[in-house]
């Protein structure tokens, strides 16, 4: 009988490249939010693919990207301390043949590591094939890449060729996740993470930027098996509370509905959610908000 194999492999890329929309794909399940804006993935985010042929832990990162904000330094620190003791490193790119300030310190990191990386060109349902071609020179000038792969996150396109290539990189092991298991995300912080990615959807320019939400209540009635969530949204200023929350309540009632349908296809439960906006002037350039918001590195 052939041993098991565990391992863990970082995804790491400049924002908006898809790490957390390939992450969802890997495992099979929605545990990272999605959205087009940059800068939507604050929290290293783990996701456990499960296997017969053993188990992949994927960290999926935050975007890198020029810290402007106590959040934004938070951030970088977790992309940087994320590549450290892993068993592999997926560097998730455009299809673009321009190699960035992000993609080039990445790469100089992977460089210091002594553990396989890979090349991922993802969104290739975008592009011709033969615009590929740059794009492999290109970065094949930067880095003795373990493979290319070219792939697109969003229709599946090379998803099993990455997978049996990181299969190759792990070590035999038990697993260090349950086999039902997902994520090692509390529910209240999937809940809180949901609510925030409607927020980005539904909110225009900078204001959803400046949002950050705390469940303050999570509870399962016994009487009816509904699961109570209490949220409070923060944002910045008291001009955005007022976007949030929209004429008579309408753009809330909106954020809370979809953030209630997605809470439920998660919980596999009915969900009773109420919300609530506050507003906290420029939490994100104060180090102690930034923590008490959960932004902090075990």
């Amino acid at each position: 009988m052939e041993e098991k194999k565990c391992g863990v492999v970082a995804v790491v890329g400049r924002p908006n490249v898809g790490k957390s929309t390939l992450t969802n794909a890997l495992v099979g399940e929605k545990i990272a939010i999605v959205t087009p804006k940059p800068q939507t993935t604050r929290n290293r985010i783990t996701g456990v693919v499960n296997r017969p042929w053993g188990q992949m832990v994927l960290l999926d990162t935050p975007g890198l990207h020029k810290a402007r904000s106590k959040l934004d330094e938070y951030m970088t620190q977790v992309v940087r301390h994320s590549v450290a003791d892993v068993d592999g490193v997926l560097l998730l790119v455009e299809p673009v043949a321009k190699l960035g300030e992000a993609e080039a310190e990445l790469i100089e990191r992977i460089k210091t590591l002594n553990v396989p990386a890979a090349l991922v060109i993802n969104k290739i349902d975008t592009v011709k094939k033969e615009d590929l071609l740059a794009v492999m020179a290109l970065y094949g000038q930067a880095h003795p890449w373990s493979a290319v792969l070219p792939i697109s996150a969003r229709t599946g396109e090379g998803l099993d060729e990455l997978l049996d290539l990181a299969r190759t990189w792990l070590p035999a092991g038990p697993a260090l996740f349950p086999e039902d298991m997902t994520t090692d995300q509390p529910e209240r912080q999937v809940c809180a993470e949901i609510l925030r990615e409607k927020l980005l959807l539904c909110l225009d320019q900078e204001v959803p930027h400046g949002t950050a939400v705390e469940v303050t209540r999570f509870l399962q009635r016994d009487r009816d098996d509904v699961i109570e969530i209490g949220a409070t949204i923060y944002c910045e200023r008291e001009g955005h509370k007022g976007i949030i929350i929209g004429r008579q309540g309408a753009m809330l009632k909106r954020i809370s509905t979809l953030a209630r349908q997605d809470m439920e296809r998660f919980m596999g439960a009915k969900v009773f959610l109420e919300t609530w906006v506050k507003v906290k002037e420029n939490w994100r350039a104060s180090d102690i908000q930034v923590r008490n918001f959960g932004y902090r590195e075990e």
